[in-house]
């Protein structure tokens, strides 16, 4: 038995499939079912029933790949615990982060990282809220960035900073003449709405109360994957959108009169790094939590007095 066959059964366990576990692990798939037979052989129990598809541990297999968990995790403390012994910043980190944060946040602090600790190996993945998380206790990534509460009990959750939400406004609409806006005044069928499995469309339901409304109905029906495409349709079109903080700074200076605020108390969400539970990476997410922090700006960081949306 050895940690390269335990890492095998772990990309079995959450692909599901060997080839893809194999195309994960760059080894042929030859290979990586000729060891995982082995430590079967070794251990003389079945650990996958390959039956069926797709495959799935056996009873006794779902234990033997809890454990490897642990075993692993426990080798990587110990390469983590050594690095840091060598007072160097290097190895790899594993990043997962919400489409609706990423464009905005990752060109703030990706180059001051890679100047700064150049032995470091960043890779960086999107994912919506609930593929994140999952790949989180998979063991896939290290560390993610998104909205929160969560209230997960596996998962740690460190908040980084507070983004306000703006009212984005075609130059039609009756909100354009007016600096301050309620969420019940909107009109709801001329409100764009990213598609489902974003947590941001989650929030701005919550914030419009748009579930308890029935019989809304676009004249276009149509679910934006991104915020850029919520913007462009507003500019083109008619209607309004809701968006982030720092996505709105990235507006141009004619798309900026377009924004209008929200009435106090100003309706923000939380951005946080999230964590399993048993992560061991600490010294670099400290690193990563660092970076972000000192590129944002410092009223961001700050919750006082502004009202924080649950997702």
């Amino acid at each position: 038995m050895n940690l390269q066959q335990l890492e095998y059964i772990i990309a079995v366990d959450n692909y599901r499939h060997f080839l893809k576990a194999s195309q994960a692990c760059n080894v042929t798939q030859a290979t990586l079912s000729m060891m995982i037979k082995k430590l079967e052989e070794e251990l003389n129990e079945v650990i996958f029933d390959r039956s069926k598809q797709p495959v799935v541990p056996t009873v006794i297999g779902e234990k033997i790949i809890a454990q490897s968990r642990r075993i692993i995790s426990e080798a990587n403390y110990l390469k983590e615990m050594l690095q840091q012994e060598k007072s160097e910043i290097s190895g790899t980190l594993k990043v997962g982060i919400i489409p609706t944060v990423a464009p905005y946040l990752l060109p703030l602090f990706l180059k001051k990282m890679g100047n700064l600790y150049p032995k470091l190996s960043l890779y960086v993945y999107e994912f919506t809220t609930d593929a994140l998380v999952q790949k989180l206790k998979s063991g896939e990534i290290d560390v993610g960035i998104l909205a929160t509460p969560l209230n997960i009990k596996s998962i740690q959750e460190t908040p980084l900073y507070y983004e306000k939400y703006f009212l984005y406004v075609n130059e039609n609409e009756p909100q354009f003449d007016k600096e301050f806006v309620l969420p019940q005044q909107l009109d709801m069928n001329k409100l764009w709405l990213l598609e489902e499995g974003h947590c941001l469309r989650n929030q701005i339901l919550n914030l419009c109360e748009l579930k308890k409304q029935n019989h809304l109905q676009h004249a276009l029906n149509y679910e934006a994957g991104s915020i850029e495409t919520l913007i462009n349709l507003v500019d083109n079109n008619y209607g309004v959108t809701i968006i982030p903080e720092l996505a709105a700074k990235k507006l141009t200076e004619k798309q900026q009169q377009q924004i209008r605020y929200f009435k106090p108390p100003t309706p923000v969400r939380e951005i946080s790094l999230v964590t399993h539970h048993q992560y061991v990476k600490e010294r670099l997410i400290r690193v990563l939590k660092d970076a972000i922090l000192s590129s944002i700006p410092q009223e961001m960081q700050n919750n006082n007095e502004i009202n924080i949306l649950s997702i």
